[in-house]
């Protein structure tokens, strides 16, 4: 039973270091230029939005590739 806490644990943490590392990234791109002037609420929420979605993807990738090397070496 303890194992399935310590897997939600790094499941949550990987999310959110991803989430943060695509937010991090995201801001580097400028896209505040696209909109009009004036809407700084709506390009924060397109940088939230954007940087959780590409963080959960790639947290979920990482995530099974993580699982799928465990399976191979428990196969043996």
């Amino acid at each position: 039973m303890q194992v399935y806490g310590i897997d939600a644990i790094i499941r949550i943490v990987s999310h959110f270091a991803f989430i943060y590392l695509a937010f991090w990234g995201l801001r580097s791109l400028r896209i505040e230029n696209i909109f009009k002037a004036f809407h700084e609420t709506q390009v924060r929420m397109v940088l939230m939005m954007g940087s959780v979605a590409l963080g959960y993807t790639f947290s979920s990738f990482f995530l099974e590739i993580i699982v799928l090397c465990k399976n191979i070496f428990l196969s043996f």
